[in-house]
């Protein structure tokens, strides 16, 4: 039975910054997707924790959590989740040409193969991006 977190103050803000960085679409897919009880407690955790706690701390604006993730995400070759922060940072107001330059940075210290991968995977979205009237301000 999935629990019922509406009570818990971290539950809700990080489901507030969860659907500002990701956006509604794609935060009630996965929250209606996976409503089971081996799937929820992970989901709950997640809006908790990740951004009821790390996302909502002061010391970073979202656009320099978005920057650290793209980057991280990259890095480690996850290119769901890259995908995903990468839309959710040019909704925070990373540039187009910032993604560049973290993409070349994160080559130096994760390795060229990932820069490669990032960097195939970044000009789709953004070309994805671009084709929505609505966001082309944000590039």
């Amino acid at each position: 039975m999935p629990s019922d977190p509406s009570g818990d103050d971290l539950f809700q803000a990080g489901l507030k910054a969860r659907r500002e960085v990701l956006g509604d679409d794609y935060v009630n897919q996965v929250l209606q997707k996976q409503p089971n009880s081996f799937t929820q407690p992970f989901q709950d955790l997640v809006t908790k924790t990740a951004w009821g706690m790390v996302w909502t701390r002061p010391g970073l604006t979202r656009a320099q959590r978005s920057m650290l993730n793209i980057a991280m995400l990259a890095g480690m070759n996850r290119p769901d989740e890259f995908k995903l922060h990468l839309r959710g940072a040019i909704r925070n107001g990373v540039s187009k040409a910032q993604v560049q330059e973290i993409l070349i940075h994160m080559s130096m210290y994760y390795g060229m193969p990932a820069a490669v991968s990032a960097f195939k995977i970044a000009d789709e979205v953004l070309k994805d991006i671009e084709d929505v009237p609505d966001r082309k301000s944000k590039l």
